[in-house]
């Protein structure tokens, strides 16, 4: 596959979305646009749009790689996937109605009125840092991909691979924002799903098989086992701790991240954002379960030609553009790109529209769509931008597979306390936290978790931590804002029992 066409590909694709931005924005480009979409979006687009979001472009390579690891994975993320999905219900039952009742734009305003100035700013200051890292890490593993299949031809060096690519999705949302993404990721997703489908078709092709003869293949290869039940301690792979973990991985990274959760604010009304929620499940339960087959047929492939790879993330890249042909290669690049810009922009705009809100105070200004505050969330916007170019260069110069994935480990460890922050103001209303020892608690809680992931072989018997770890972040948070807190002053005192919310 040449590199030329590919980046021809590519180019064409991203003038496609600047006009979409420029639709989406020539009548209105304020900050309540850029924030909310005016909260007037389409619930069936939000919805089908969320589905790219959620799905990276790490997911794109490294769900289907994972299928035929050494390590014995097979289909058993797809436990993981169904605990996603009970954690969507609930965010859709709980979560939803508390932001919509309080008509929240960054949904860390709540914390300001349950427990305190203190925890607010660490609250936001946990999603700005996790978003950064996380999605900084999830565009360097793509561009990785770029660089060797494209970029390395013409010699162009890595950092300037990043930084094309971070001026390409700056330039498309720096004006519309939401209302822009929101359009933008419906093509995005729909590029995701169309090329998963004739990634199968085309595979299925090469392997000489109808999609019944596949189906077949997948079911009675060494790859389908979906469910593990044995060896609790040791194993991973465990239903139990991928399924909770699912469910509380998917609050806090989900229900509890201003990314996500920026979209739903921007509905009408509760009704449609659960809408869109409880659609959003269905398909992205579907979806996953083609990644998985998309997986099992690509080892397959793999198996049948002879075709070895250093790394499972390399599976599929490698087979897609040396081995099928150019409009397979075409296909895969579609969907990668699509993958992984919608993943980008979406937390661009989620981190500008966090700081605007949570520490510059635009949710309590009278003049939010002043010329000034415009030109302030421009400034932002392309603050972290810069900022996301300097983490993938460090990520890169780091260059040590297990250095990297334990950073992107420890910036998805903080997750848990914002599950312990939220826990503590939704279920403990007759007590006050201290609020300035918060920020320490919530450093402290993901710590003892790291060390209790490094040791637990030798502290706990054996037990080996995976997703549900999450689970005990959340649980530490919430114990140690317990037994730092005191019982409320009673209304008596001239108090309020229950504390003012700051709506945003």
């Amino acid at each position: 596959m040449s590199p030329g066409v590919l980046l021809s590909f590519i180019i064409g694709y991203f003038l496609v979305l600047l006009v979409i931005s420029w639709l989406t924005s020539r009548k209105a480009s304020d900050n309540d646009t850029f924030f909310v979409a005016n909260r007037n979006s389409k619930w069936y687009l939000v919805a089908f749009g969320m589905i790219g979001t959620a799905l990276s472009g790490v997911t794109f390579i490294s769900v289907p790689g994972k299928v035929g690891a050494p390590s014995g994975d097979q289909f058993s993320y797809f436990q993981f996937v169904l605990g996603n999905a009970a954690g969507f219900l609930i965010i859709a039952t709980v979560l939803l109605p508390l932001y919509y009742r309080l008509k929240l734009t960054s949904i860390y305003s709540y914390i300001e009125g349950a427990l305190g100035t203190w925890s607010y700013k660490t609250a936001a200051g946990i999603f700005l840092i996790s978003r950064v890292i996380g999605s900084s890490f999830r565009l360097y593993l793509v561009v990785i991909v770029l660089q060797k299949f494209i970029f390395d031809s013409y010699h162009i060096p890595f950092a300037v691979t990043v930084l094309i690519c971070l001026v390409l999705i700056w330039s498309y949302t720096f004006k519309g924002g939401l209302k822009t993404i929101i359009i933008t990721d419906s093509l995005q997703t729909f590029f995701l799903v169309l090329s998963v489908f004739l990634s199968i078709y085309f595979i299925c092709s090469s392997l000489h098989m109808n999609i019944f003869e596949a189906a077949d293949a997948i079911k009675n290869s060494s790859y389908a086992k979906i469910f593990f039940f044995n060896d609790f301690l040791s194993s991973k792979f465990h239903f139990t701790k991928a399924f909770f973990g699912g469910i509380f991985i998917t609050i806090g990274m989900v229900g509890l991240d201003q990314d996500l959760m920026q979209k739903n604010l921007s509905l009408k009304n509760i009704k449609e954002a659960q809408k869109n929620m409880f659609s959003f499940t269905g398909v992205f339960v579907v979806i996953n379960i083609f990644f998985l087959s998309v997986g099992a047929l690509l080892w397959l492939y793999a198996g049948k030609y002879g075709i070895h790879v250093d790394k499972t993330d390399y599976l599929y890249p490698t087979i897609a553009l040396q081995y099928l042909g150019i409009v397979p290669a075409m296909v895969f690049m579609l969907g990668l790109t699509a993958a992984t810009f919608a993943t980008t922009d979406s937390a661009l705009t989620a981190l500008t529209t966090s700081f605007c809100v949570d520490f510059l105070g635009f949710n309590k200004s009278t003049d939010l769509n002043s010329k000034k505050k415009v030109g302030t969330r421009h400034t932002v916007h392309i603050a972290f931008s810069g900022l996301m170019f300097l983490t993938i260069v460090i990520f890169n110069a780091i260059n040590n597979d297990a250095v990297v994935s334990a950073i992107f480990t420890v910036a998805s460890y903080t997750y848990g306390p914002l599950l312990g922050l939220y826990s503590f103001g939704l279920f403990i209303s007759n007590r006050q936290v201290r609020d300035k020892l918060v920020p320490f608690i919530c450093v402290a809680s993901p710590a003892i978790c790291y060390f209790l992931n490094t040791e637990s072989k030798s502290l706990l018997g054996g037990y080996v931590f995976s997703n549900e770890l999450i689970i005990v972040n959340g649980l530490i948070t919430f114990v140690g804002l317990l037994l730092s807190s005191s019982p409320k002053e009673s209304p008596k005192d001239g108090k309020s029992g229950s504390p003012k919310v700051v709506t945003g």
